[in-house]
């Protein structure tokens, strides 16, 4: 297939009925299926949409676009759960289908108002001389999923001094009316987040821009996030190009948060917002979005890629996956991640590690499982996940000594993104015991570190399922265990099937 703006944007009546078929049974074949990872039927998915509790079961949505691995004619892709692991597929929600979202139904947010849900999102639209207008845009969801979009934009253009890069509403329920945040860019080709405000959900007034601080903005900001944890205002967001002499990163674009004493959205004003900080130390993590639950617990999940990076799957016609969702929790000022609890249900067997001449293997695993590992001050361990045939391998190492943690994909044999490095490595305190939370999903890991004060999240790309785990350090001190996890019970991750109307 030759991507290019027509096929790209080709209207999805116009594919031939044969060719989605094709391709969700081309990525149902594929070696790097993911068991509990939310990924697409086939084509690519990117940002989580409308994380949400409503009508007794939690709702998320991802943008997708089914018919092949690149930023195309995006809808909005329906989950449902009852515990925030397994998935059920409710299919397309919101599609391309009026003048207001006509190249993409792109990233947004929802609230449960009453017996409906409530959704905000922005609608794509590309002119005759291919020029973006961005619109946002309102719709309703009933109990049973039906979707009826409001015919007129909510907010139809950015404010004077801003480009047509305005986008991924964010809405915010308050004691006197709604806000929103909606990234933003001047023309000045500086990052900014716009704040509104509404009484009934219909009329939208600016209230000026947030002020995030100078050197945190980038050229662009996308997907800002807002929630509170322990009274305390906690930002996400995605700013563009930020500067590297700000906070060093990686990866092409970074996923950042900050921390503020107190926000007061009427003024748009962060109070003392606290350093800028990488929300991820690993390869893949972008467009993260959180809410506040019903019980007041900050929850997030994360798209596990990044825009303008190729991966291996696209050859076979699919791109992506979700983080698993994580509650997010605040001490002195830090945040910590961790997966929700429901996420220790998948474990079925448990493998103590038994050491040999300083090494432990756990052999016979099923692609998906989870490793516990401590890790004492001054010791170095490394963990190896590996195929049956050890033709490759991802690689951790845990230097309790030097006080770091670092992943290493070179050698998994399908390597990528080569061009952003190939290791990440974080830094902790020397000489202090080091514990890790490794998450395995085929072609996904999460690694949890001391107790979720940093996360490394990223994709690998073995020959064949990960079914070897292989410890190599000090027998007498090094102690661990590893789970097996129970298969899918869920429709959402690897049954799921995209149904074109």
């Amino acid at each position: 297939m030759i991507w290019n703006r027509k096929t790209r944007y080709t209207p999805y009546e116009q594919w031939p009925a044969t060719k989605l078929p094709q391709l969700v049974a081309q990525a149902r074949q594929s070696k790097w299926r993911m068991q509990h990872h939310i990924q697409p039927a086939s084509g690519l998915l990117n940002d989580p949409n409308g994380f949400s509790y409503f009508d007794g079961q939690w709702h998320l949505f991802y943008q997708v676009f089914p018919f092949g691995p690149v930023h195309g004619l995006k809808s909005w892709q329906h989950v449902t759960s009852k515990n925030l692991v397994d998935w059920h597929d409710e299919g397309l929600a919101i599609r391309p289908d009026t003048p207001y979202d006509s190249h993409g139904a792109y990233t947004g947010t929802a609230l449960p108002i009453d017996d409906q849900l409530f959704i905000m999102y922005t609608g794509n639209v590309r002119t005759a001389d291919w020029q973006r207008e961005s619109y946002q845009l309102g719709a309703w969801m009933d109990t049973d999923n039906h979707i009826k979009k409001l015919s007129r934009p909510l907010i139809a253009h950015a404010p004077a001094g801003y480009t047509s890069s305005f986008r991924d509403p964010d809405l915010i329920r308050t004691d006197h009316g709604y806000y929103v945040l909606i990234g933003a860019q001047t023309t000045a080709e500086i990052g900014a987040i716009l704040v509104y405000f509404s009484k009934d959900l219909t009329t939208w007034t600016c209230q000026g821009e947030l002020n995030v601080p100078a050197d945190a903005r980038g050229y662009m900001i996308e997907c800002p996030n807002l929630v509170w944890i322990d009274q305390q205002p906690v930002l996400l967001f995605c700013p563009q190009g930020l500067s590297q002499a700000t906070t060093p990163y990686q990866n092409i674009y970074p996923n950042m948060y900050l921390v503020a004493d107190q926000l007061d959205l009427a003024q748009a004003q962060l109070t003392e917002p606290h350093a800028l900080t990488q929300l991820d130390d690993g390869f893949d993590v972008y467009a993260t979005q959180a809410i506040n639950a019903p019980d007041g617990r900050a929850l997030a999940v994360s798209w596990i890629g990044l825009p303008e990076i190729a991966y291996p799957t696209d050859r076979e016609n699919w791109a992506h996956c979700l983080s698993l969702v994580k509650e997010l929790t605040l001490k002195d000022g830090h945040l910590y991640q961790n997966p929700v609890a429901a996420v220790d249900d998948l474990r079925t067997t448990a493998h103590d590690l038994v050491f040999e001449q300083q090494r432990a293997t756990v052999a016979a695993l099923n692609g998906s499982f989870e490793l516990l590992l401590t890790v004492p001050a001054d010791k170095t361990v490394t963990v190896n996940i590996a195929d049956q045939q050890e033709s490759g391998q991802l690689q951790v190492t845990v230097d309790a000594n030097h006080g770091q943690v670092m992943i290493d994909r070179r050698h998994t044999g399908n390597s990528f993104a080569e061009d952003y490095g190939q290791t990440r490595q974080v830094e902790l305190t020397a000489h202090q015991t080091i514990k890790i939370r490794l998450i395995i999903d085929v072609s996904v890991f999460e690694c949890y570190i001391d107790n979720g004060y940093s996360v490394m999240t990223g994709r690998f790309f073995l020959n064949d399922v990960p079914s070897r785990l292989k410890v190599q350090g000090d027998s007498k001190t090094v102690t661990g265990k590893v789970w097996e996890w129970r298969q899918s019970e869920h429709t959402g991750v690897d049954n799921n099937e995209t149904k074109i109307k």
